[in-house]
Formats: C-alpha cells, sequence, structure tokens
C-alpha cells in the first residue's frame, strides 16, 4: 500500500521558522471521541496528543497542553514538529524529514526516544521520553498518536549517578595507584631484604670456615699428637680417641652448617648442580622415595647472581615443606629449562592441605616463596587437596636478571 502526503501542509515555508502555521484548529468531535475516552485521556499524567497526516495536532490531553506551557486551543491545529520539535537541544536545527513522530505515519513505524528535548512555549526545552505509533483506518494510516513525558528529574539523576561514579573510578583509581606503587616498593623491599640475608648469611658461612673451621683443625692436629706420646697411659689414650671423634663430629656440623648458610657448589659449580645435589641430598636424607629428573637444554642461560639464589632457596623451601608437613611416601621432581624459562615441580602424595592454608596471611613460607618468584617475574602455583597430595610448580623466565 503506498501512503501519498501533501509535505506543502507540513513543510510549508511560514511554518520553517519559530513562527505557528496559519491552519484553522482541529476540534475532536462528539462522534469518534466519547466522554469516556475523554475522561481517560484528562486523567493521565502523560501527555498525549494525536497528529493528521499533515502534521497538525486533532487533541491533545490537559496533561500533554500543561508540561508544554500552552492552552489546549493553541495546540489544536498546530504543526507539531515546528510547535514544540524545531531544534536540538543545542539549538541546531531539526529537519522535519528526521522526526521520528512523523516518521510512525510516513513510513508506518513506531518509535519510542528518550534522547531528545521538546520545547516549552516560553522557549526552553526539556529532556522527554516520547513514543509515536501510527493511527489505522481500513487499512490506511490516517495520524499517529505521540505520548510524551518530562524526564528532566531522570536526567538529573543519571547525570548525578555518571559523576558519582567517575568520581568514585577517580578514586578507585588513585587507590588503585598507591597501592601498586606500595606493593612495588614492598616488594622492593623484600627483596632487599632477601639481599642483605644472602650476604650477611655469605660473611657468617666465610667466618665459619676461617675461624672455627681452623680452630678445630688445630685441636684436631694437636690431639692426634698428644695421643702419640701417651702409649704408656691407656686410660688417657682412649679419652684422645673420644675428643677425636666429637672434634670429627663438630667439623661435620660445621660443614653442615656453612652449607645450609650458603652452598658452595652453586658459587663454584652453579644453579644446575645446585639443584641436582639439593634433590640428592633431599632423596638421600629421608625416608620419601625420590623420583628426580632435571632436563636442561643446551641453549639454556644459567642463572646466575639473585636470580639463582632465589630459584635455589625456592627449591630448598619446597622440598623442606614436604619434610616437615606432606607426611608423603613418595615425591616427584622435574626441573626443566629451556632458552625462555626454568620449569620446577614437585609433587608429593602426601597429606594435602585446603586452598585456604597456602593463601593465608600466616603461611609465611609460601609467601616468601612467591614474592622471591614474583621479583624476577615468575609464578609459583599450588595445587593441593585433603587427602590427594600436593603439586607444587614454579616458572622463571629465563635470559633478563633483575
Amino acid at each position: 500500500m503506498t501512503i501519498r502526503i501533501d509535505s506543502t501542509a507540513i513543510m510549508r515555508p511560514e511554518s520553517r521558522s519559530r513562527g505557528m502555521p496559519d491552519c484553522p484548529p482541529v476540534v475532536p468531535g462528539a462522534g469518534p471521541w466519547s466522554d469516556r475516552l475523554t475522561l481517560l485521556l484528562e486523567s493521565t499524567g502523560e501527555g498525549i496528543f494525536g497528529i493528521d497526516l499533515d502534521g497538525r495536532c486533532t487533541f491533545i490531553n490537559r496533561a500533554g497542553a500543561e508540561t508544554l506551557g500552552y492552552p489546549v486551543a493553541r495546540v489544536i491545529g498546530r504543526n507539531m514538529h515546528y510547535l514544540i520539535h524545531h531544534a536540538h537541544g543545542d539549538g541546531r536545527h531539526y529537519p522535519v524529514d528526521e522526526c521520528p513522530i512523523f516518521r510512525a505515519f510516513w513510513q508506518g513505524l513506531p518509535c519510542r526516544i528518550d534522547s531528545e528535548v521538546l520545547w516549552r512555549a516560553d522557549g526552553s526545552c526539556f529532556p522527554a521520553e516520547y513514543s509515536s505509533h501510527p493511527i489505522m483506518e481500513d487499512g490506511a494510516v490516517v495520524g499517529a498518536v505521540v505520548t510524551f513525558v518530562d524526564i528532566s528529574e531522570r536526567k538529573r539523576a543519571e547525570e548525578m549517578l555518571r559523576r558519582a561514579n567517575d568520581e568514585l573510578e577517580h578514586r578507585v583509581g588513585e587507590r588503585t595507584e598507591a597501592l601498586s606503587g606500595a606493593l612495588a616498593r614492598l616488594r622492593e623491599l623484600s627483596a632487599y631484604l632477601h639481599t642483605v640475608r644472602e650476604e650477611e648469611r655469605t660473611r657468617i658461612a666465610r667466618e665459619i670456615h676461617d675461624e672455627l673451621g681452623s680452630l678445630l683443625v688445630a685441636l684436631k692436629m694437636d690431639v692426634n699428637w698428644l695421643g702419640k706420646r701417651v702409649a704408656d697411659a691407656p686410660d688417657l689414650g682412649r679419652k684422645l680417641q673420644s675428643m677425636g671423634r666429637m672434634i670429627e663430629t663438630a667439623v661435620d656440623n660445621v660443614g653442615r652448617i656453612m652449607t645450609d648458610l650458603r652452598p658452595s657448589i652453586l658459587d663454584h659449580q652453579g644453579l644446575w648442580a645446585a639443584l641436582e645435589w639439593q634433590a640428592q641430598e633431599f632423596a638421600e636424607s629421608g625416608e620419601i622415595r625420590c623420583d628426580s629428573r632435571l632436563d636442561i637444554g643446551p641453549e639454556a642461560p644459567a642463572p646466575t647472581g639473585a636470580l639463582a639464589i632465589a630459584v635455589f632457596r625456592i627449591f630448598q623451601e619446597m622440598l623442606s615443606n614436604v619434610a616437615r608437613h606432606a607426611q608423603a611416601a613418595a615425591v616427584t621432581i622435574r626441573i626443566r629449562a629451556d632458552r625462555a624459562a626454568l620449569a620446577i615441580e614437585v609433587v608429593d602424595d602426601g597429606c594435602g592441605a585446603p586452598a585456604a592454608a597456602f593463601s593465608s596471611h600466616r603461611a609465611y613460607g609460601v609467601l616468601g616463596m612467591r614474592e622471591r618468584a614474583g621479583h624476577f617475574g615468575g609464578e609459583l602455583t599450588i595445587d593441593s587437596r585433603p587427602g590427594g597430595g600436593t603439586t607444587v610448580r614454579l616458572s622463571v623466565p629465563l635470559g633478563d636478571e633483575s
């Protein structure tokens, strides 16, 4: 069906201005508009008006007229686009052929709009939500009915909410930035404390070796010297032999303490040898079956300095946790390295623990391992469940040490 519309009735030149088109008012008669319908229209709080195919108002209820600031009689028969919809909120001209209200009968398409303004009689505008639906009669469009409501309060509330949200986002951004900075400084402090601790351990190990170790060796030599000169005193000889065994035990203990403080293999043979040695020491020191395997690619760079110390200490803590807490019968150790990264995985078949146990602020060992790994861009993950064992994985990028 083709609907022909006399566009001159809408686009009349004198109607393009702020003035009103000079056309006679259309007053609804008693035929199609019953008293009951009129009462219904007058009692609603929304503005309602009808337009004919020329865009002229055929009826408007009291709420609509009051919202627009016009007496009802001054609206009837006027072109509604030029009366209340002639410009955008910023003052730009609103062409009639772009008006969604008129498209309702031009194209037979209903619409609902809440992003435009309508204009009052005093020249002010207000944000409005309006809908336009075509009026059909005998299968043909004969006009449109428009409902509208002033949404100034809603827009003000939305603007206030937007501003509050922007302010909240700004404050959250500031706090996040401050927290990120504090976390970075805390991580730097933690790394510095680890460095100071390792330096202190190295110094103490060196002093133990130079001072206590030398004294014990000298004492052992003196005991041996005395033992050769008391052959005629069996009791004294046995006592000297006992003293010699105690001195040897002391030497072994001093060596163990020195290794715990700073394993010399880490400085002399590098991280790969130190990790292999530590895994072997773990396997020989306990009753836990240990399956250990190192897969170091030929292109993998050997970490040195602070990174090597951090990886070694994390590995020590992994094994220490298994020995102290896991109650495991078997443990699997896998160490892999290539050009890009180093990965260490320790899997035990022990008692396991809930995830909360590893994320607690009292889990100092886990916190320390994660901080050490995070300082070098690495990550430590733990998978565990009660009765299901524990898997600890360390991944550290290789190549860039900081």
